[in-house]
Formats: structure tokens, sequence, C-alpha cells
């Protein structure tokens, strides 16, 4: 006999009602081989009705003969053909023979058709349904490309068909190529059956072309409208009346409908509902170690991979990182010469605001006359004296602490009795006479009033009077503008703060909060930052609240922003290099008229205005 006529028998003509077979009950049912692996099948029926005995009985006849097939398990019961077969058993549990993903696809399809390979591809045990579907779809697939060139008969069961290949919408990829397989696959040799208990949820046009189909015992009324529309009303009647293993068959060659019972399967029925009876799991044949090397070596070379991939992940988030913290510290490096920068305008307004108040000598009658020789009150007078850096240890580095304010240790931070440099009132160099622009507005000397020159006799560059400038009230507070400390870019530097609240102005409750919050909303951010932590956390080291502002946490940096809130009261030194938070303090400078309850409010107030609060 030749290939195209043989045949595997699967069933007995059954003696119960329906059914058009001309044959005597228990005649037995066989099917031709090539129709089964090259057409297109489809078996249903409920749970418990034979669906999965009947594709057993169908697999169990193929192999028998030496027909590979590759069987789609969704619910991991055809494991029990290896009782008698050596059947590869491929999927996600360490049950199987080899654990395999979408990259084993190729060599699986390579296995089932080169080397006649029969597989199981149990897709159970996958715990996310994407892996199981991408498994399915890339094995089809290279099954299909493959057989364009092969033209091997070779039969691919997928159970559970309904969820790849769904009625309506829905369906993904996946469901594609099985339907593409469905159209074309036969001409290229490689035929396709799909199983479901459910025929109202399949494709209708996959059902349709199905070349043969079994029809098992179905009850629900969706289920059995579908088999009135495609074989007739009297079969949807009869159907729910099925024993077990009986079902309706119908061929493209027989052009019948036959009731039959089909026979029971020979192999372990792992698919069985459990019992009260003891499991007993039978022996199962093994494949050889050759069979799977190749699998692993897949297998290998992807954790491998993925090993790799882990790594250089890591890597890039170190380098992120990296990137990170010098963008950062580039930010902090710019804020720092911003803030240079303003200390530097800081002082040459002091040194100007200096010389507008004093009556030392005058430069520009000297320009116009250079010739003259002094003599008289002018030989008398004596030159002004240079003004020497502050002689107080702290002031000496004032500006090297006001862009740094690092100590040689974190517990000397912070002397509580150093002057600052910004703030601080530093001599008056003109004649001796001790009133400078530090010493305050009240203590400028007047434009109309003489210098002396220790001896009670005016210069003669004062007692002209008209070259001297005159100070107006208020243009200054300890060296500092009212009116630029007011605006939000003067309180940067501290000292605009602190004259601020020195302004007799300064009383009514709406003004202390409309100032203070104008100072808060011109620091920026990580300053900011450092204040609310200060706030929220108590005494705390600069570096400590740079971090948690953001910042790198660096020496220069936390100490350099920590000057300018220290510079403008917001925070105070303590003990061992910790500073804490002191913004009730100077609104209780500020605000002297108000009670304890009052400065509170006053200070929640500008606390909420500023988000200092955390709201």
């Amino acid at each position: 006999m030749s290939e195209s006529d043989e045949t595997i028998a699967v069933a007995d003509v059954s003696d119960g009602t329906g059914g058009e077979s001309d044959l005597d009950p228990g005649t037995t049912i066989s099917l031709p081989v090539v129709e089964l692996l090259t057409g297109r099948g489809f078996i249903t029926g409920k749970s418990g009705s034979g669906k999965s005995n009947t594709a057993s009985v169908v697999i169990e006849n193929l192999l028998d003969n030496n027909f590979p097939v590759l069987i789609v398990d969704s619910d991991g019961e055809y494991y029990g053909l290896k009782q008698e077969y050596e059947i590869l058993h491929a999927g996600a549990d360490e049950e199987c023979d080899i654990q395999v993903s979408a990259e084993h696809a190729d060599k699986l399809a390579s296995l089932a058709l080169e080397q006649n390979v029969p597989i199981i591809l149990d897709v159970s045990g996958y715990l996310e349904e994407g892996a199981a579907s991408n498994l399915i779809r890339e094995t089809a697939r290279h099954l299909f490309a493959k057989e364009k060139k092969l033209k091997k008969p070779f039969l691919m069961l997928v159970e559970e068909c309904h969820e790849y290949i769904p009625e309506g919408a829905g369906m993904d990829a996946t469901g594609k190529t099985l339907i593409k397989i469905g159209k074309r696959g036969r001409k290229h040799g490689l035929g396709i059956v799909g199983i479901s208990q459910r025929p109202a949820d399949v494709k209708k046009d996959f059902i349709t072309q199905c070349d043969w189909l079994c029809w098992h015992r179905l009850t629900w009324d969706n289920d059995t409208k579908v088999v009135g529309r495609i074989l007739g009303s009297e079969y949807a009647d009869a159907i729910e009346d099925m024993d077990d293993g009986e079902a309706f068959m119908v061929t493209d060659w027989e052009e019948s409908v036959r009731r039959v019972q089909f026979h029971r399967k020979q192999t372990f029925d792992a698919g069985a509902t459990p019992g009260l009876e003891d499991f007993e799991r039978p022996d199962l044949k093994s494949v050889s170690g050759d069979l799977v090397s190749e699998l692993r070596d897949i297998t290998d070379e992807q954790e491998r991979r993925e090993s790799k991939l882990a790594d250089l992940e890591q890597e890039l988030d170190r380098k992120n990182q990296r990137i990170t913290q010098l963008e950062r510290e580039l930010e902090e490096a710019k804020d720092m010469s911003r803030m240079a920068d303003k200390f530097a305008q800081a002082l040459l307004s002091k040194s100007e605001a200096t010389y507008r108040g004093g009556s030392g000598r005058n430069l520009a009658r000297e320009e116009a006359e250079p010739g003259r020789e002094r003599s008289g009150a002018d030989d008398r007078a004596p030159e002004p004296r240079r003004r020497d850096p502050p002689r107080d240890d702290a002031d000496q580095s004032g500006l090297a602490d006001y862009a740094a304010d690092s100590p040689e240790s974190e517990e000397d931070a912070g002397d509580p009795d150093e002057v600052d440099g910004d703030a601080g009132a530093w001599p008056d160099p003109t004649n001796g006479a001790g009133a400078g622009a530090g010493a305050g507005a009240d203590d400028a000397t007047p434009a109309n009033t003489a210098a002396t020159d220790g001896s009670g006799h005016a210069s003669a560059d004062a007692a002209g009077g008209t070259d001297a400038p005159s100070a107006t009230a208020g243009s200054t507070r300890t060296g500092v503008d009212i009116s630029e400390a007011r605006s939000p870019g003067g309180f940067d530097g501290g000292a605009g703060l602190l004259a601020a609240i020195e302004d007799d102005e300064l009383r009514g409750r709406e003004t202390v909060v409309r100032t203070f919050v104008g100072a808060l909303d011109s620091l920026e951010d990580v300053s900011r930052g450092m204040l609310a932590h200060y706030r929220a956390a108590g005494p705390t080291t600069p570096r400590a609240a740079h971090r948690a502002a953001g910042g790198s946490g660096d020496r220069t940096f936390a100490y350099g922003r920590n000057r300018r809130l220290r510079s403008a009261g917001l925070v105070e030194h303590r003990a061992h290099g910790e500073y804490d938070y002191a913004l009730a303090s100077l609104v209780r400078r500020a605000y002297a008229g108000g009670d304890e309850q009052a400065v509170a409010d006053v200070v929640a107030e500008i606390e909420a205005r500023a988000g200092l609060d955390g709201e």
C-alpha cells in the first residue's frame, strides 16, 4: 500500500441515533494519514466528553506509524504519551525534558521536521501569557517557513485553540499565524488541528474550512447553535445526549455525518479528573542527551547573553549616576560663581558707601590743581589712613568663608562669636573719626560738618565743604541700602535681611510677612531645601542639610550655602559643627510688638507662603 493509501483506525460506528452512515454498528472507521497530516481538523466537546482522548488516539496511531507531530499542550495533559513513545517534552516546568523560550523555536522546528522528533510543546507552566504566545507563534512560523522547502507531511495540534483564534475581535499575531497555516499550510504539507471545548468561542472562518471535524457532547445553548448552523438542527438536539467518547464525525472525503465511538487511548491519561484513589505517575521514556544538547546550548547562550545584558545595564546605571553627579556639581559650581560675583558687588557697594559718607581727601581737587603746594591747614591735615583688612581672625577669611565656610573640622564650623564679613561694622578709614558705612546711617558725618585733624583745626578740603558728598537719611544700614535689601535679589548676601528687620517701618504683621517671604523666595532651590531640612530635622551639619536638599554634600558647596543662611540669621550655630533653624528668633526681632503666640502665627504664615512647611 502506498503512503497515499495508508490509513489509521480510530473509531467504530456507534448504534446511537443520528448520523447518515449506512455501515453497521461496530464497523471500524479509518482515517487517511495524508489527509490528517496535511489537512485542517477541529475536535470539540465539553469537558469530560472525550475530545482529548480522541486527539490522543489520532496521535498514538500516527506515532505508531513513525509520523512525527507537534502538540501545543495548554493544560499539561499530554506528557502521558512518554509512557510508550520517545517524545520530547519541552516547556517551562522542571518536569519537562528541556526548558525553552521563543529563542528555541527555530531549533524545535528543525528537530521536528528534519530529525522526525515528536514534540510536546507544554505551555501550561509559563506564568506570563505573552511568553507562551511568543513561543507558539515563533515555533509555528518556523514550521511554516521550513515546510515551504521540505514539503513534508506534518501535523500540528493546538489545544484550547479558542485562546489563540477567538471569534470576534482580539486575535493577536499568534492567532494570525495559525490562521495562515490553516489557509495556506496544506499546499506546503503542514496540517493543523484545533481542539476546544467551546466551539462558539472559536473563529468560524477556521471551523468552516476544516477538512474533518469531530463533535463530542455539547450542552451549552451557544455551542449547540453552532452545531445546528453547521450540521443541522437534528444534530444540535442529538449532541446533548452523546456518551463519553461518542462524536459526530464529518469528513470531506466521505461527505457524510457518522456517529462513532472513538477507541480508548493506550497511554497514561494525564488529563483525567483526579479521584480519591492514589495517583501513580507511570514510568516515562526519556529522550537521549544528544537530542537536547543543542537546545541546552541555546539556553546557555541565552543565559550568558542575559547576564551580559544585566552587567551592561548596571554599568549604564553607574554611568548615568555619575553624569547626574557631575551635572549637579557643575550647577553647584555655577551657583558658587554667582555667589562670588554678588559678594564682589557687595564689597564694591560698601567701599562706595564709605567714600560717600566720609570726609577724606578730595581727589578731584588734587587732580584739578596738580601744582598746588599744601600749606597751612592742608599741611597739618593728616594723610587718610589706608583701610586695612579687619584684624579679627574670623574676618580675615571673610571672602573665603563666604564662598566656602569650610573650617578645618566640622566641630569648629560656625563659631557663634564669629563676625560675619557681610554684616560686620568695620572702622571708618577717614581721619580716625570712627564713623563709616559699617556704623550705620545715624553715624555718618553730615556733608556740611568740617572734618578735623585731631587738634580742632579744619582741613582745607573739608572747610570748603563743596566737594564732600551728602549722606541721605536712611541710605545705608550696616553698609546695605535698605531699598535694595528689600528686593528679592538683595537678600542673597544675608546682610540685607538683618538690615531690613532693623527698619522702623518693619513692625506691622503684613510687612513682616511680606519682607520675610521675599527674602526666602530669593534663596535658590538648594539653599531653601537646606533651610527646610534644618526646620524638619533640628540641629544638624551643613553637609547633611546639603545632601537632604539634593546637593552633593561636598564640603565647599555645603558650607558656602550654609554661610548665606547664617549671614541672613535664618540658622544659628549650636555645637560640634551643627546649625539649627532660627526663623522664629529672627521674626521675634522684627515683630517686637507681638507676643509669643503672635510671633508663632507670623512664623507659620511665612513658612506656609514660602513653601517651607512641606504642604
